[in-house]
């Protein structure tokens, strides 16, 4: 079992606040963390945003500073640049957006006005907040106008995409999502995008870390920007970056700063930094292969078990679980496979009956779990470690939880997780 981190200095000065950030990490240590927008940074990525780089306010860009003393932060920044731009292999790159969201609201700044329409992927159907939902301020302050996928398939309707396309003239297309298990068809989206006139933005939020990995198709050919964050796949910190081709360059630096932000993060971007210095290695070429053959594998285990899986599998990190058919609903059943030392988030499927906050289906992935080493010869003890949970969650066995819980602590700690100290 994998034991605390030594903060001599934070525990001197709140032992309250240290205590809870050692239960944390005794909590990731010990549980399996299947949550596909979750994974472990290494020990290099924790260090940089720990630096003394927290100290430096940097107003504007590399070169062109509102504040003196930039020698070493220029140097960072561009660093970040230009490991990104061969990472991606795109024209330009910005490193500064404080998150996703911010940075996809930066492309709204960038290439629209208020009140334009926009056109991305409904929210119950895999999409995004920031795609133009109602909720969201994008749906606020744009038209949003969402397209779904086939009942029958649970694939996107590119026959929907393009009629909707061509019936609203969006300034803004986006492709990508939060719950999308299948790969994304960017050509199909570049051209629907180029016959209407339109700017895609390719938010590759969840699958940046298979993109630089080569295990998953690139948007670069396709997209005029990519909107990414920096953890998730590509197991960086938690920040974002804005590329695009080089036509687009000034249009998207002018809206991150002065649109929507003053200083950037300077500690943030030294550990994008490192964490693109580790994507561009050839063991993250492996990790990210590795990721997409777990998350299959781990499908193929809980379909031989009976379970529907949206789009009837998964080509990617993460794995869509209806649960209709168990009778259990996806809170009930996420909130039961937590106390099973499984963390997991409840999730709407397409179509679904129920309510956001109480929905049919539970949404998992497999980043975290690789990034710990384990192999696709472990996915059916998981996939059979989620059914027990499952079914004890629909009978209300307390028990049988903290059986597999005990079960699970016991296999983590053969797998030391990234970022934090073995006994």
């Amino acid at each position: 079992m994998s034991q605390p981190l030594s903060h001599p200095a934070l525990s001197a000065a709140d032992p309250e606040l240290a205590a809870l950030v050692g239960a944390e990490e005794q909590l990731q240590a010990d549980t399996l963390r299947l949550i596909p927008s979750e994974n472990y940074v290494s020990a290099a990525v924790l260090e940089a945003t720990g630096t003394v780089l927290q100290n430096k306010y940097s107003e504007g860009y590399a070169g062109r500073r509102y504040y003196e003393g930039q020698q070493n932060i220029d140097q960072v920044e561009t660093l970040a640049v230009e490991r990104a731009k061969a990472v991606f292999g795109v024209e330009h790159a910005n490193v500064q957006p404080y998150s996703g969201s911010p940075a996809n609201l930066a492309a709204y700044l960038a290439f629209a006005e208020p009140g334009d329409t926009v056109l991305g992927m409904a929210l119950p159907m895999g999409g995004h907040l920031t795609h133009g939902w109602g909720v969201s301020a994008t749906g606020t302050w744009f038209r949003g106008v969402q397209y779904g996928v086939r009942p029958d398939s649970a694939l996107i309707d590119f026959d929907e995409v393009r009629d909707l396309a061509r019936k609203e003239r969006p300034k803004i297309i986006f492709c990508g999502g939060t719950a999308v298990p299948r790969t994304i068809d960017f050509a199909a989206f570049g051209e629907i995008a180029r016959e209407v006139d339109a700017v895609l933005v390719a938010d590759i939020a969840h699958i940046a870390g298979l993109i630089a990995g080569g295990a998953h198709p690139s948007p670069v050919p396709h997209a005029d920007v990519i909107s990414t964050t920096t953890h998730k796949t590509l197991r960086g910190p938690r920040g974002a970056m804005l590329m695009s081709r080089a036509s687009h360059a000034k249009a998207v630096d002018k809206a991150v700063f002065p649109g929507l932000q003053g200083g950037p993060h300077n500690h943030t971007t030294a550990a994008i930094a490192v964490a693109l210095r580790e994507a561009a290695a050839p063991s993250f070429r492996d990790y990210a292969h590795a990721v997409v053959a777990n998350a299959k594998a781990l499908a193929e285990a809980l379909l031989a078990r009976g379970y529907d899986l949206v789009s009837g599998g998964t080509d990617n990190h993460l794995v869509l679980i209806d649960l209709t058919s168990k009778d259990v609903s996806g809170k009930v059943a996420a909130k039961a496979l937590d106390r099973a030392g499984i963390v997991v988030n409840y999730n709407t499927v397409p179509f679904d009956p129920r309510k956001p906050f109480d929905p049919s289906g539970i949404r998992i992935g497999t980043p975290s779990l690789t990034s710990r080493g384990l192999g696709t010869d472990r996915m059916p003890l998981v996939a059979e470690w989620i059914d027990r949970s499952v079914q004890a969650a629909a009978k209300g066995d307390e028990d049988a939880l903290t059986v597999i819980r005990g079960e699970v602590a016991e296999l983590m700690a053969a797998y030391p997780a990234p970022g934090l100290p073995t006994a």
